[in-house]
């Protein structure tokens, strides 16, 4: 009976190199001869500095970002880059690179190019690590009906004494030393006579990231065999037009947030703005932050404590003076009735004090006041000291920015990776 992988030999396998890729974290990786890109849609989940993939053919990738990406993007920079050539041949652009992956790969090349893979692997493009992995031939008899080899294409395919002979020759040749396993474990009994259906050789550069062997020509960077067929960056928030896009989505979504629990409650003291600019500054009542205190929606207990120490900042820097949250009319009459043009102040310090991912943005209060000012999207006081929200809006539609989407996504940083296939649970 034909030995059964669970998961298939292929998940293993690739979930050897994520593995290896979360214990060790390389910045940059070259995955060789990848086919349709299975393996680096799993490796971008791991959000590496750069991704360069190596292929004989044009795949289907899907390597692009997905909308979570737009939507929830981190300080992590993510470079993805497919090329088109031969193993065999040299690239400057894939040298410097901390991890080279060879899954299922060597096994398709005559000996003679075998040779020249090892030194443009090995001896030019110098990787801290390489992982190769190739068929074990002594599991082929637990194949019923398997004759020659597994592929058609296979050139070869080793014993694991063969396999053993190569890498040890290649460790000497070019400064490594290599670890053997493997994956696709025998039926009980048999895994000592067999090993692994597929065997793994984990190479290391001696002297590790601190040493480079430097085998290559000096023109060596000037050699540009490969053809560039797909280039993508990630948004990342190291670009400030999306760092400014994230933020004041944020600040958005938690002054509406804000402007909606207090003025759903009805027993805090508020100050509108009206349409003239006139206001009248009136305190936070005590009933107020009481009713807050008492909060057990989501994220209800992390704005009271935030509000709170916002409280006694402003009121050691400002003398005792509290800060207002809401606002009257011009006449002292709290309102009740929507009215167009009135709007809601929420100071940007409490906004900063209640929003971790606010603060975490922005770094300051200042740099958060300077980040939304000239923005279209973001009304501000005539002073940037708060951000005005339309009051109407309360009465006049019952939407809610917690059914947009948006709050599920910025609230949750889990929710991202929920859009794309949870592939460590299939694997």
């Amino acid at each position: 009976m034909d030995p059964v992988f669970s998961p298939p030999l292929h998940r293993q396998r690739h979930q050897f190199v994520i593995d290896f890729v979360k214990r060790n974290k390389p910045r940059k990786v070259v995955d060789l001869g990848c086919g349709e890109c299975s393996l680096l849609q799993k490796l971008i989940h791991v959000k590496l500095n750069c991704w360069s993939a190596l292929t004989s053919t044009v795949p289907k990738h899907g390597l692009g970002p997905m909308s979570t990406d737009y939507l929830q993007p981190t300080y992590d920079q993510l470079r993805v880059e497919l090329y088109q050539g031969s193993v065999t041949q040299k690239d400057g652009r894939l040298r410097g690179f901390d991890l080279v992956t060879g899954i299922e790969l060597i096994e398709h090349l005559t000996l003679a190019d075998l040779e020249h893979f090892s030194e443009v692997v090995f001896g030019y493009m110098n990787p801290v690590a390489v992982i190769i992995s190739t068929p074990n031939s002594e599991f082929n008899p637990l194949f019923s009906g398997l004759t020659g080899f597994r592929h058609i294409d296979h050139k070869f395919e080793w014993t694991r004494a063969e396999f053993h002979s190569w890498a040890l020759k290649v460790c000497l040749e070019y400064g490594y030393d290599v670890e053997f396993t493997g994956v696709g474990k025998a039926p009980p009994g048999q895994q000592e006579r067999v090993g692994f259906c597929s065997q793994i050789g984990v190479f290391h550069r001696l002297g590790g990231r601190n040493c480079c062997n430097l085998l290559f020509d000096d023109d060596a960077e000037d050699v540009f065999s490969y053809k560039l067929l797909y280039s993508i960056n990630y948004p990342s928030l190291r670009d400030n037009n999306i760092l400014r896009r994230v933020l004041v989505c944020e600040v958005l979504y938690w002054a509406e947030k804000l402007k909606r629990r207090c003025m759903e409650e009805k027993t805090g003291e508020t100050l509108f703005q009206t349409e003239g600019g006139a206001e009248e500054c009136v305190s936070w009542s005590e009933r107020y932050m009481e009713v807050e205190k008492q909060k057990t929606a989501a994220c209800g207990a992390e704005i009271n404590s935030s509000v709170e120490q916002c409280g006694r900042r402003l009121s050691e820097d400002q003398g005792g003076e509290k800060e207002e949250l809401f606002r009257r009319n011009s006449q002292g009459q709290q309102e009740s009735s929507c009215k167009p043009n009135r709007c809601v102040s929420v100071p940007l310090a409490v906004l900063w004090s209640s929003c971790p991912k606010i603060s975490a943005l922005s770094g300051s209060l200042t740099n958060l006041r300077r980040l939304l000012m000239d923005n279209p999207e973001v009304q501000l006081s005539q002073d940037s000291s708060a951000v005005l929200v339309q009051e109407q809006e309360l009465e006049e539609e019952s939407h809610d920015l917690e059914d947009s989407g948006y709050a599920e996504a910025s609230q949750c940083s889990y929710s991202a990776e929920e859009e794309r296939e949870n592939w460590e649970a299939s694997d």
